[in-house]
């Protein structure tokens, strides 16, 4: 799949980052305001279950078995958010932090997820992109199709019986 091809590898990267803050963020026994470290907990778990999952389904092959959803769509959501919420839990720890070396280095874990999360936007707007022309091009070509065949049947034999058969019936 492309999908591990493409972006695979930064998801392993961002799950092994965002696991390695949540055990920073885990080993902290006392905080006082606690607010920035709960929220920066709750990102880094949301983030290392969706993005997991979202890895595992693709892995697997199981996102062909679900054509209603648009899978590139709904990867580019998920890193799209989580590289803003990383960036917001990581600053408000920064700024609410007590200067321990488990908070610091949740941060600094926080601020490189951000940034692979950010990469792999990118690369998932390019891919949405992609996917989003060659959707168009194909609907066109298939409208196409359509008017093309819809002309054809009136230079069919067994239509124009049918159009022959109605006529009297029309009339009367």
């Amino acid at each position: 799949s492309c999908f591990l091809g493409c972006l695979g590898h930064f998801d392993v990267r961002v799950l092994l980052l965002a696991l390695t803050a949540f055990i920073c963020i885990e080993t902290i026994m006392e905080c006082s305001p606690c607010e920035g470290l709960y929220f920066f907990e709750f990102v880094s778990c949301s983030a290392l279950v969706v993005t997991g999952a979202l890895l595992l389904l693709f892995s697997l092959n199981l996102h062909t078995r679900i054509p209603q959803i648009n899978w590139n769509l709904t990867d580019l959501v998920n890193t799209g958010l989580s590289t803003f919420f990383f960036f917001i839990a990581s600053v408000v720890l920064a700024a609410l932090n007590h200067k321990t070396g488990a908070e610091i280095a949740a941060v600094v874990f926080g601020f490189l997820a951000m940034a692979v999360y950010a990469v792999n936007t990118f690369l998932a707007v390019q891919k949405w992109r992609m996917s989003s022309r060659q959707q168009s091009s194909r609907q066109s070509s298939d409208y196409i199709r359509a008017r093309t065949e819809s002309r054809e049947v009136v230079h069919r034999p067994e239509i124009q019986c049918l159009d022959r058969q109605r006529s009297p019936t029309l009339a009367g």
